[in-house]
């Protein structure tokens, strides 16, 4: 459908360009616009994003694409302000920060449906919920990764106290699965690739889902200056179109997560990527069927980053979240 659609935009466009260059306008005013996306790390939470531009339909909309890393969780916020970026693409926690800071930022697409962290443990070791977390060792990234905010929050729901219950142990990128094979830890929280890295290469079994566990969630979203979107609603509504068209592709087609993400990821195992499929598209999906971003889903997330910590006030969903471009490209290009 999007390829119909992208052909008449195309021809229409065409016919625009024929009656500016009548008109005596620059050619310079009649390039496509571009997407500048500001992404917090390369991370498989994005995948909307990377298949949209690896699958070509960001360019079926007419839209151009420049991504970058800003290199972590809030920079992205940071390019948006200093006009480096327009699309920022990041926890969805930040846009509530940077507003309560003076900034004004409207989310306009989801891009990650679960709060993605797993817990892992040696072959045999049973876990059924965050109270099993009590008298152990939980070997994490450092503060705030949600692989420490995460299981922290869980366990105040569970009654634990996390400073007294349980012993944290906070390591480097890299180092937890290990901390778990050599006995130092009894849990690891973490998040994809290294779930599946350690159910294949370390030989330990992805014993919970915290994210299935607390329900869908917009962990992870794109958005954007309320300025930008008074500015450029026609490019926020090709964005979210080609991340509508990317996600519903993604969950019609198994082989596209597979395919995109090993040429995005190239220092991971293929059969890495092949074993993490399932926790992208679980009861929960980590993958969302569309961009739309449910009241729900934003109060699940919201109690979360209040709960861990990180947040610095309650904005409400309606100031937060404008769903107009994402619903009309769900009906047009993705699944409801």
């Amino acid at each position: 459908m999007h390829r119909s659609h992208s052909r008449r935009s195309v021809l229409l466009g065409l016919a625009g360009t024929a009656g500016a260059l009548s008109l005596g306008l620059p050619r310079a005013a009649l390039a496509a616009p571009v997407a500048r996306i500001s992404e917090a790390i390369h991370l498989g939470l994005y995948m909307p994003v990377y298949v949209a531009i690896d699958k070509g339909l960001f360019q079926d909309q007419g839209l151009g694409t420049d991504l970058k890393s800003a290199g972590g969780i809030a920079q992205p916020v940071s390019a948006l302000l200093s006009g480096a970026a327009d699309f920022a693409v990041t926890g969805t926690g930040m846009s509530i920060n940077a507003t309560v800071e003076g900034a004004q930022m409207v989310n306009v697409a989801k891009i990650a449906g679960q709060i993605s962290v797993w817990i892992l443990a040696r072959k045999g070791t049973s876990f059924n919920g965050p109270e099993d977390f009590a008298g152990k060792t939980i070997a994490t990234l450092k503060f705030p990764s949600n692989t420490f905010t995460t299981p922290t929050y869980a366990m105040k729901l569970a009654g634990l106290d996390p400073e007294k219950d349980v012993k944290f142990l906070q390591l480097p990128f890299g180092a937890q699965l290990q901390a778990v094979a050599d006995g130092r830890a009894d849990f690891a929280t973490v998040f994809e690739w290294d779930a599946s890295i350690g159910a294949t290469q370390f030989d330990l079994d992805v014993v919970y889902s915290l994210g299935e566990a607390l329900g869908p969630a917009v962990f992870s979203s794109t958005f954007v200056t309320r300025d930008f979107i008074e500015k450029s609603p026609e490019t926020v509504q090709l964005y979210c179109n080609a991340i509508a068209a990317a996600e519903k592709l993604l969950h019609e087609d198994e082989s596209v997560f597979v395919d995109v993400a090993t040429k995005q990821f190239p220092q991971v195992d293929p059969a890495v990527i092949a074993a993490a499929h399932s926790r992208f598209f679980g009861s929960v999906p980590l993958v969302p069927r569309n961009p739309i971003i449910s009241e729900d889903e934003w109060n699940t997330l919201v109690a979360h980053e209040d709960g861990a910590g990180t947040l610095r006030a309650n904005l409400p969903f309606a100031d937060m979240v404008d769903n107009s471009f994402a619903v009309k490209a769900t009906r047009e290009f993705g699944l409801s």
